[in-house]
């Protein structure tokens, strides 16, 4: 593939990915706030609302564009993403567009045939895409982060957990890290690379913390094994410090994607008792998806 359609294909697909997933972490924003945080609800609804306008031009553009990998490994959408965000809008009265979901499933992977559509034309729109995304994402950042301050200083009450609001501000940087790559003005190296997995490798560890906190004192069984997988990949994080194994990596990964989904569809199903929205469960099953993508690729 030319350097052009390499650079068209890779930032629709992180667009894909990424968009969604800030769109629901402002979503999480918004369900965490009482009364008295209210100006921050309605801000974590306006970035809400941005990045479902980031990620409706994404899909826009990446029909016959991204790799079918990409969409059929359930980093997009899975199968129960529709459900739980039909859920999710019910416990939480936000908004969440199903169309978005719908017209992401109708995606098609690029194939061998060259896109009907100026290649020109196509990179101009995902240069401009990039660009958006980074500003917005830009602001995201440092909107968490006054958020996690105000959180440090007992100025300000949330329901999620200090360490969530760090976590998903980790990704929010791994995401603006993307765009700056892909727009020249920064380079990904060969440390980078392995600094990646362990990035995710952390994410995955952090996962199973907030399961096991999240899930109702009864659902014994499920807390073990949560804490197991935390156990697990700190464990894991410790070791590939020192020397990289992704083959233990891809092993636990797959083996926490798998309790995920029986998570994702237990919540759906309203078989498990806690206090996890049911599009966390999705939005978390997606990020193991999309690591195990990275693994295998």
């Amino acid at each position: 593939m030319d350097r052009t359609r390499e650079y068209i294909a890779e930032s629709l697909e992180l667009h894909l990915f990424f968009a969604r997933i800030m769109k629901e972490h402002a979503l999480f924003l918004k369900a965490g706030f009482l009364p008295p945080g209210a100006q921050f609800a309605k801000k974590s609804e306006w970035y809400l609302r941005q990045f479902e306008t980031i990620l409706s031009r994404a899909i826009t553009l990446s029909d016959h564009v991204v790799r079918e990998c990409v969409l059929e490994c359930g980093e997009v959408v899975t199968e129960f993403t529709a459900c739980a965000e039909l859920l999710t809008r019910r416990f939480t009265g936000t908004f969440i567009d199903p169309c978005l979901t719908a017209r992401a499933k109708q995606l098609n992977g690029r194939g061998c045939d060259e896109n009907p559509r100026s290649e020109i034309a196509l990179k101009r729109q995902v240069r401009q895409l990039n660009r958006d995304a980074l500003a917005l994402v830009e602001g995201l950042i440092a909107f968490k982060e006054s958020i996690l301050h105000k959180v440090r200083e007992y100025r300000l009450f949330t329901a999620n957990y200090p360490l969530l609001i760090e976590h998903i501000l980790r990704e929010a940087k791994l995401y603006r890290a993307h765009l700056r790559r892909l727009e020249g003005m920064d380079s990904c190296d060969a440390e980078e690379l392995r600094e990646n997995e362990l990035f995710w490798n952390r994410i995955m560890m952090e996962h199973a913390l907030f399961i096991r906190g999240l899930l109702d004192p009864t659902e014994e069984k499920l807390i073990c094994q949560a804490d197991e997988f935390a156990k697990e990949f700190k464990c894991l994080l410790e070791t590939a410090s020192k020397a990289q194994d992704r083959t233990m990596s891809c092993e636990l990964t797959e083996k926490f994607r798998d309790f995920k989904r029986a998570g994702a569809e237990g919540l759906n199903d309203c078989k498990i008792r806690s206090v996890i929205l049911p599009l966390l469960a999705d939005h978390v099953l997606r990020e193991a998806n999309h690591y195990l993508r990275l693994l295998n690729g």
